[in-house]
């Protein structure tokens, strides 16, 4: 026991780096994701061609790639040529990633509104941006709470990626103390810290959940 209470310190250094990750990323990919679903579905088809090649990438291929390349591959890309420090380089990359899963996520959520809400909109004499923020977002956001969540719990258990640019989140923490040592307790209280966030996230957005459902009764 004394053990745990003399690791608990390093390792909740590394849970401050891993939810700094986890709630920049929030914060970025959400907006980011939503303003990619309304350009995917947009009349605009080249704009919406675009967007879908994107969310095709950032989807197809490992975020570990995507992390590696923006970090040691773009500060020598053409034009471009950006050195970031490790952990805007992991920002930009988890932003990047994380946004093309959600705006899959809000399109899909969008588009499941049926049409005659649109066309009761306009008859009403609103905008395409009052229809949206009005009308279809709030319905959107009760339909996309399930896949959300998963999407969520995901990145907390993604964020242990960054281990690969040197920062010093949870698992990286745990790590070191674990080669220091030769024991596995690091492994196991950095396991329980995982899972009490997961945990956390999980009631939360049963919470939110429960509390939409009300309207459906």
């Amino acid at each position: 026991m004394n053990y745990v209470i003399d690791i608990l310190g390093p390792l909740l250094e590394g849970t401050t780096v891993t939810l700094k990750m986890f709630f920049v990323t929030i914060a970025l990919s959400v907006p980011l994701g939503l303003c990619l679903a309304l350009l995917r579905i947009s009349r605009f088809r080249v704009i919406a061609g675009l967007v879908n090649g994107y969310i095709w990438l950032m989807r197809g291929t490992p975020l570990m790639l995507q992390l590696l390349f923006i970090y040691f591959a773009l500060p020598f890309v053409p034009i471009i040529g950006i050195k970031l420090p490790d952990f805007p380089a992991a920002v930009v990359a988890f932003a990047l990633n994380y946004a093309a899963y959600f705006a899959e996520i809000f399109r899909a959520g969008i588009q499941s509104i049926d049409r005659g809400q649109y066309e009761g909109a306009r008859v009403l004499g609103l905008s395409y941006a009052q229809t949206m923020r009005r009308i279809v977002l709030p319905q959107v956001i009760k339909r996309i709470l399930p896949p959300t969540s998963n999407e969520t719990i995901t990145l907390v258990k993604d964020t242990s990626l960054i281990y690969v640019l040197a920062l010093n989140d949870l698992l990286r923490a745990a790590r070191s103390i674990v080669q220091r040592d030769f024991t596995i307790t690091p492994f196991v209280v950095a396991a329980a810290f995982y899972l009490a966030m997961t945990l956390i996230l999980t009631w939360g957005f049963q919470r939110l959940e429960k509390r939409y459902a009300v309207y459906d009764e």
